[in-house]
Parts: C-alpha cells; structure tokens; sequence
C-alpha cells in the first residue's frame, strides 16, 4: 500500500460516509448484479489509475495518462463478447477490466500495474510499453495517439466476414463484431475520418463491415476544446453509418445503448457509431497542469460529473447494498491495489538490447507451405495466356503469372488495392486474377492509402496474407504511419503475441520514359530503412521478381514476417538491353518448385576482379549496360544485384564481392539518405581499409518532368565514367 492515501480516495470516503452524491435518475434499469459488476471495474480502474501516480512519485512506474473520468467505457465493454475484437483507446482501463471479468483465470490489476512498471513480467508488451492488450480476451494492444487504429479496425471488421465468405477459419469466430474506441479529438484526425469514410463507404455498397465505432467525448483535446454539438454533427448524419448516443455517466443508459448498438451491427454487419459523453479527470496526463488552460470552476465542475459518484448513486438506490458495505469494499480494494503495486513494481525489467529487440521479429517454427497445384490444375490456371506459356516475358507479366500461383497455392491470400480488378492494375499486373479468383480475392479498393494498408493490417489479424498494392511510391507516404506505427510496431508491444503478416507491393522508383514528375518518379525509400522488423525486396527483372515475391508470400506465411516488394515501374515492360530488339531483359517464368533464394543473397552477374559494381533495380539494369561497354574495352567486371534491402545482409555481399576490392555503389536514389550510405559504412566496418569504394547517386532533387529528369539521376555513361576513373584510367582518356 501507498505511504500517503491519493485524496480522491479519502473525498470518496467522506462523500460516501455523508451521502453527498448526486440524485440518481435513469430511464433504463439494470439489475443489481451487473450494476455491482461495473461499478467494481470502474473502481479499479480508478484505483490503479490513482496508484500509478503515486508510483510515479517513487520512479517506479512510467505511464500517467489513465482513465479517470472514461470508466463508463465498462458498459460498453459488458454489452459485447469477448469474442469480439476491440481495438482501444488508451482510456479504456475499466473496459480492460470488465471484460477480463468474462473470462476465468485472468488477473487483469497485476498485469495492468506490471505494465505502468514496465516490468518484463508484463503478460502483453515484456516491458516494451504501457498498453492494454490480451490475446486471449481478443483486444489487440494499440498505440492509439492518433486515431491509427481505426483504419486497421475496419479492415478487421471486413475480414470477419470475408473469412465467413471464404469458408475460412479466422482469430476471430464468423459472427464477432469489431469495437473501436477513440477520442474526439482524435475523431478530427485525418486517420479517423478516412477509416469512418471506408467503413461507410463499403457499407453503402452493402459490403459487410460489422463494426461499432465509439467516439468518448470528454470535449477537451489535451487543453483545446471540442466545439458544443460538433461530434454529433460530424457523425450522425453519415452515409450508410447508424448513430447512437449515451451518457456514459449513466451505466444503465450506456449499457443498454451499448447492447442495442452492438445488436445492430452484429445483425445487420453494418458500422455504427456510439458517441458516448464522458469527462477527463485529472488532467490529460501526470503532468499535465490543467490550471494553466482551465479555471478552477471548470476543474470543479467535471469533478462533480464522476462516473463513479453517479454510479454509486445508482447502486445505493437499489437498496440491495448499504454505505457501509460500499466502504468496506473501497478500503479492501485500496488495500489489495496496493500490495499487488508493491509486488509488480519490483518485477524484473529489460536489461539489455537483445531483450528489447527480441519481439520486433521473433523466429517462429516454420509452418508447411500449401501444396502446388498439379500439372494439369497449373494449365488450367495459365489457360488465357497459353499463347505466352513457355516464351521469355517481361517483368509485368511474370509478376502477373507469380500472383496467380500465388493466389492458387495459398487459399487465405487476398489482393487488393486502387484498380486492380478488371483494369488488372495501371501497368497489367494484376490482369486477369480477377476472373481466376473472383471479386473476394481480388478487391478494387477507394482511393485511399491509409485505409488499404489498414485493411491489410485487419486482414492479417484475421489470418490472411494479405497483398496490397500502393499505386506509387509516392502515395504511400500520407499513410506511412499505418505500417511504421501500427504493422510494424504490433509484435514489438505484444510480445511476439501478435503479427502482422502481409506483403505489400508497392510501384516506385524512377527513370520512367514520358511520364512522371515526382508523384510517379519517387526514388525515396528512406521511410522503409529505419522500420525494425520490416524486410523490404527490390527486383530488377522478372526471373528474380517471381522468386522474390514467393519469397516474400513464404516468409508472411511461414515466420508472419511484414515484407514490402518495391517493384521498379520503369522496369515492367523493359524488354532490350543492349539495343533494340534483342530482348536481353525477358527471362522464362521460374518453375513452381524452383526454390528462393536465401534472403539477403545477391544475384552476382559475371566473375570479373578489376570492379565490383553494387546496385539494385534501375541501377542494377544501367550498371549491366555499362559492363557490357566496359567489357568492350577489356574490362572484367563484376554487377552485383543486393534484391533485399532491407535488412543488408553484409555477410552475403562480401561474399559477392570475393576477389574484388574496387567498388562502386550505384544508387539511384539520393546522395542524403539513399542506401549507398548505409552499404559504404557497414563495408568499411565490416573490412576497416579493404575496399576502394564510391559512390554514384542520383541528385538531391525531386525528379522534374520529361527529359529533365534524367539529368538527375545516374546514367549508364556515368556508370561507365566513374568505373574508368576508379580502374585508373586518365580523366582526358574517360572523356574520350
């Protein structure tokens, strides 16, 4: 137990011992068990809420943004089961608790206190972070700041049923609803506002999406006011989106507004949306000094709005418990609080690196990967290209042939993103797959980044390998935070429990002919480099695009590994290399049964010692035009595919490079920031003097339209220029 009692404890006590609550008053009724119930979990919310404070106070615990004020959440949380997902608002600790109490053997204060200590012990994040999670009562752990968990809680409410459609088994069984709570500050951010419009979007469209949006309106964001009335105006007159309002304050209201909201969707598989009215007490956080943007009047008066007054009000007017009882149940509840505070707060901690990093991307036992089709299933698969079947082909087309394996081999894989059903993509690479598979495997999306790799964040969780496509590169950064935030982030803060297995394919890169500017022409990946955990593909023809994206399927599957394949789009259709017509960029389709290479393996083209060149994608294409004109001139060098780049596997590389020691990095992506960099570091470091290395990198510049946008990035002559210096051929000779 705590030195000092928290003074809301001792003014509870007082108002409890003098009656001075406020007059009960509801139209609904609740029977006195479950009432009893609620006011129980709002009462150890509020407890351990009070209690993290006070250890705060002793540097014992890390987290003060609680749930005073919200704890009429635990009504909402008794009108679901537990068995539906809920995706949580960081204010959700009475909501935690109620819902623990639906499943036996859980001991949600222990493991609560173990996470404000962030002790190693604690069952859902092993210390990494304060957040409230439990696999086994179906609540993801969020990070919740923004509102990102709305656009993967949509797409969790279309998996459940997608899953119902595919005959398939999921997480989650095929009647759950999905919760998603928020604040109403965050209801204005952009994140909640594309999920809401997704959600009602689909719905519109009679697409099941059963989920129950719940917007808890205390009316302040940190210190800035929410308008009067604005959140009912922005959320109850939505398209294909049911409106149900409760005051939290209230238990039996918002119980039973909670159960006919959830009835609703469970039925109907339709969103809606709870605006449930609550308040913040003490503060936003901690430290947050309310009294610099509050008066004292304001401050007083949502005091006198506590749920648990009102709450206590309503169980005392049942007759069913005296005053009395409710204080013996408050001094043991304070007592127990703090001796399990006193035993969690001396659990261990993490205590090195290797424990913090071990949950980023854990080794799993590698599960079998679905059987092949047979022969003769194949030929059927390949029937409306038979024409093509056995001829070498670009990359577009062989990336096209790999997803329709793909889609065949692994039943749970879906692909989805901006026009890629019938239109089969913008450059053809999902032609077709439509008609093989049909419309719930191959789904045209709306327009919006953040909402498609929500999806696939949903749709991971549900047990799907999901396959987005991001139309360009340069789309996807207004939704990044959706993969560096959310996707990546989840088996870090829970531990390994959960994953977020997917593979993203993303259209990028430059060097495209008459189109462009820099929405299609982004030669910045530097977003994706310093993500843990992610593994990012890069191929530079179709041979190795077809391995690499089987590669990537195998590792989604089998070790639930997030991967993203960066598939250059000047690339697609290539089909010379030397000149026109000779075809030198079409490869055969790899068989099936071929096998992947070893991630982080390069491909290696030629065995010459005088140069190495490192490169990957467009670079990688220049840099074998320029060894053809550097062979010319008696040259032996050596073109170096890195594919994975992300992670560097440096070992791998050095390797490649046996028996050379000039390098020369080709990147063509900016000097600041590119991959180049981080290549040149771990060579030195790796083999301190060894190597004589450059580096040839595109401009810091957006790329321009037309032809003036290839004055900023590497050319083949470059490539060649840069080698003969490096080979020490006289600048006036390379001129020549």
């Amino acid at each position: 137990m705590s030195d000092a009692e928290h003074p809301w404890v001792s003014q509870y006590r007082q108002r409890l011992q003098h009656g001075n609550l406020p007059v009960h008053s509801s139209s609904h009724h609740l029977d006195y068990a479950t009432l009893y119930q609620l006011w129980h979990s709002q009462l150890c919310s509020r407890l351990l809420d009070l209690q993290s404070r006070q250890l705060q106070a002793k540097g014992q615990s890390f987290y003060t943004i609680g749930s005073a004020g919200h704890e009429g959440n635990a009504a909402v949380a008794a009108a679901l089961r537990v068995t539906d997902p809920a995706f949580l608002h960081y204010r959700s600790g009475a909501f935690f608790i109620e819902r623990s109490k639906q499943l036996g053997g859980t001991t949600p204060l222990y493991d609560m206190l173990l996470s404000f200590c962030a002790s190693s012990d604690d069952p859902i994040s092993g210390g990494r972070h304060k957040v409230l999670g439990s696999l086994a009562l179906n609540i993801p752990p969020q990070t919740s700041t923004i509102a990102s968990q709305l656009p993967k809680a949509v797409g969790a409410a279309f998996a459940v049923d997608l899953a119902k459609r595919l005959q398939l088994d999921g997480q989650w069984p095929h009647d759950a609803i999905v919760l998603c709570s928020f604040g109403d500050a965050s209801a204005n951010h952009s994140t909640a506002q594309g999920a809401i419009n997704s959600a009602c979007w689909a719905a519109y469209q009679q697409v099941p999406v059963p989920i129950l949006f719940v917007c808890e309106d205390n009316g302040l964001g940190i210190s800035t006011p929410t308008p009067s009335g604005w959140i009912e105006q922005d959320l109850a007159d939505r398209p294909a989106l049911k409106y149900f309002a409760a005051d939290s304050r209230d238990l039996a209201q918002a119980y039973h507004v909670s159960r006919r909201a959830a009835d609703y969707v469970r039925s109907k598989r339709k969103p809606a949306v709870l605006h449930l009215s609550t308040v913040r007490l003490f503060g936003h956080a901690g430290a947050d000094a309310e009294a610099a943007y509050r008066t004292k009047a304001q401050i007083d008066a949502e005091l006198e709005q506590d749920p648990l007054l009102s709450s206590t009000a309503a169980l005392l007017a049942t007759t069913q418990i005296s005053t009395v009882q409710l204080q013996k149940q408050l001094d043991a509840l304070v007592l127990q609080i703090g001796r399990v505070a006193a035993v969690a707060s001396c659990q261990p901690k993490l205590v090195s690196a290797q424990q913090v990093m071990a949950s980023i991307a854990p080794q799993r036992d590698a599960v079998p990967v679905p059987a092949l089709l047979s022969e003769e299933a194949h030929q059927q698969l390949f029937a409306f290209d038979q024409h093509n079947v056995g001829k070498k082909q670009h990359l577009a087309k062989l990336l096209n042939w790999a997803l329709h394996d793909v889609l065949a081999q692994y039943k749970n894989s879906v692909v989805f993103g901006e026009d890629v059903g019938k239109k089969g993509g913008v450059y053809g690479v999902t032609q077709h797959l439509v008609h093989a598979f049909g419309s719930n495997r191959v789904i045209n999306t709306l327009l919006d980044e953040q909402s498609i790799l929500g999806m696939a964040i949903g749709l991971a969780q549900q047990g799907f390998i999901p396959i987005p496509e991001i139309q360009f590169l340069a789309y996807v950064h207004n939704a990044e935070d959706q993969i560096r935030g959310e996707a990546a982030t989840l088996p870090f803060f829970s531990n390994g429990q959960y994953y977020n297995a997917m593979v993203i394919r993303i259209a990028g890169l430059a060097y495209q002919r008459g189109f462009g500017g820099h929405f299609h022409n982004d030669n910045s990946f530097a977003v994706f480099r310093d993500i843990p955990g992610i593994v990012l593909l890069c191929p530079s023809n179709g041979h190795d695009a077809v391995l690499l994206l089987r590669q990537a399927v195998q590792l989604a599957h089998q070790q639930k590994r997030l991967v993203i394949m960066l598939e250059p789009i000047a690339l697609y259709m290539t089909r010379d290399l030397a000149e026109t017509g000779d075809g030198g960029w079409l490869c055969h389709y790899p068989e099936p049964q071929a096998p992947v290479p070893t991630l982080g393996m390069p491909a290696v083209y030629g065995e010459g010692r005088d140069l190495a060149i490192i490169s990957y994608g467009n670079g990688y294409y220049l840099s074998r035009q320029a060894e053809l004109e550097l062979r010319l001139q008696q040259y032996r060098i050596r073109v170096i595919d890195l594919r994975t780049l992300v992670p560097l596997h440096i070992e791998h590389i050095i390797t490649a490079l046996h028996g050379c020691n000039k390098v020369l990095i080709v990147d063509e992506c900016r000097r600041r920031g590119s991959l180049s960099e981080e290549l040149f570091t771990a060579l030195h470091e790796t083999k301190p003097g060894h190597y004589q290395i450059q580096r040839l990198c595109a401009e810091d510049s957006f790329i321009p339209l037309g032809a003036a946008a290839y004055t900023v990035l590497p050319s083949k002559q470059q490539i060649v220029q840069r080698a003969l210096n490096m080979l020490g051929v006289p600048v006036n000779e390379v001129v020549k």
